[in-house]
C-alpha cells in the first residue's frame, strides 16, 4: 500500500513538473527593444509604432 501511494505521488510530481514546463513554453513574454526615436523601432504594415519612455509601443487609434 505505501509503495503504491509513493508511485502515485512521484507520478503526480513528476507530471506537475512536465505541465509547467509545457505551460511556460508556450507563454509568449515579448519585451519591446529598447529606443531612442521612433525610427529606432522596427517598422510594421500599420505604421502605429512610436518610441514611448524608452520602449517601442504600439499606438491604437481611437475612432468613436
Amino acid at each position: 500500500m505505501v509503495e503504491t501511494l509513493k508511485y502515485v505521488y512521484v507520478m503526480f510530481l513528476f507530471l506537475s513538473i512536465f505541465q509547467l514546463m509545457v505551460v511556460y513554453d508556450s507563454i509568449y513574454f515579448r519585451k519591446p527593444p529598447p529606443c531612442i526615436t521612433d525610427k529606432d523601432c522596427p517598422q510594421m504594415k500599420i505604421n502605429n509604432v512610436r518610441c514611448r519612455k524608452g520602449f517601442c509601443i504600439q499606438i491604437h487609434k481611437f475612432t468613436p
